[in-house]
């Protein structure tokens, strides 16, 4: 894997050129294929599948972070770099994420993994590629805990995991969000998440209520008042506590790339100081100085290093197999 040459030093400018950041892609070369998978009695979500023009050697699916979707830049430059790396791709939108409102009624948070395993499991009834899952920030989160808690049975399922400027303590980086320098991304999450509340009370009065909605000003709050309550966590803290990819990570047994700038403004590194780095072999940490969150643009072609370090770690992994 090539070390990475930052564009930028600022950890504020790497992250927002990143997100504006032009990635053209011809549309036409590898066709869509939209897919609603059940995962629960009540609960499909949106998958989108596209397949290189070779046979595929692997298959991976990608997950979004906070507010994301399947169109998100980031998703759509790395899987157009594993498409051409000759491997399949699905990228996966969490509950009423990428148009999919209407088809949960729920919401989704930082350890609902139960979507995840219906999808890995949809995958391996069609196809014997090994099974890759690539996590961005919230949905890193997800994708660790997944494999952690899954422990030593996934590796029947899935090759390896990668994630990418993961809040593995959701409490650490939600504190470190309520900094002032970090007011932008507080301020932009929190309309988003009040936007998505909104139309769920549109579509569901009965459900949810907009009792105090208004009053919430950090994804904090909203945590506390709406995702604890929804989903009986009770409170923010315990919510953070119980979901936290950190309690998970000895129990990771197939190979885990972790990819952390030291200098994301809403992850403090300290988190990743975290002993399972030391005791568990499957875990690999790749930290750079320099990167922003979900950045890494390189001053060198090609532009989004992350995209070609992950496709090369996991085509080394994929040479592993028996």
């Amino acid at each position: 894997m090539a070390p990475f040459q930052p564009f930028f030093r600022n950890r504020h400018l790497a992250t927002i050129a990143a997100n504006f950041w032009p990635r053209d892609y011809p549309t036409d070369l590898f066709p869509s294929q939209v897919e609603l998978i059940q995962t629960e009695p009540e609960v499909r979500v949106l998958t989108v599948t596209q397949r290189p023009q070779q046979p595929s050697t692997a298959h991976v699916i990608l997950l979004h972070g906070l507010e994301g979707s399947h169109e998100s830049g980031y998703m759509v430059s790395l899987a157009q770099t594993l498409l051409r790396s000759g491997m399949t791709v699905t990228r996966l939108n969490m509950r009423t994420c990428g148009g999919s409102e209407a088809y949960c009624k729920t919401l989704y948070h930082a350890g609902l993994t139960t979507d995840l395993a219906a999808v890995v499991q949809s995958i391996r009834t069609k196809s014997d590629a090994p099974v890759f899952i690539v996590g961005y920030s919230l949905g890193g989160n997800v994708v660790l805990k997944f494999a952690g808690e899954s422990r030593s049975s996934l590796r029947v399922d899935i090759a390896g995991v990668v994630t990418i400027s993961t809040p593995i303590d959701l409490g650490a980086c939600c504190r470190q969000m309520m900094k002032p320098e970090n007011f932008l991304y507080q301020r932009r999450f929190v309309a988003r998440l009040k936007d998505r509340y909104r139309r769920r009370h549109r579509q569901h009065p009965d459900v949810y209520s907009l009792d105090g909605l208004d009053r919430i000003r950090s994804v904090y709050a909203f945590d506390h008042h709406f995702t604890a309550r929804y989903f009986r966590f009770g409170s923010a803290d315990n919510y953070y506590s119980t979901q936290s990819a950190n309690q998970f990570l000895d129990g990771i047994a197939v190979p885990a790339l972790l990819i952390q700038a030291q200098d994301d403004p809403l992850i403090p590194f300290d988190v990743y100081r975290h002993p399972a780095f030391e005791a568990n072999p499957c875990l690999q940490l790749l930290a750079t100085q320099y990167g922003g969150h979900v950045g890494f643009v390189s001053r060198e072609l090609p532009r989004f290093w992350v995209d070609h370090t992950v496709s090369a770690w996991i085509d080394a992994q994929r040479n592993k197999l028996p």
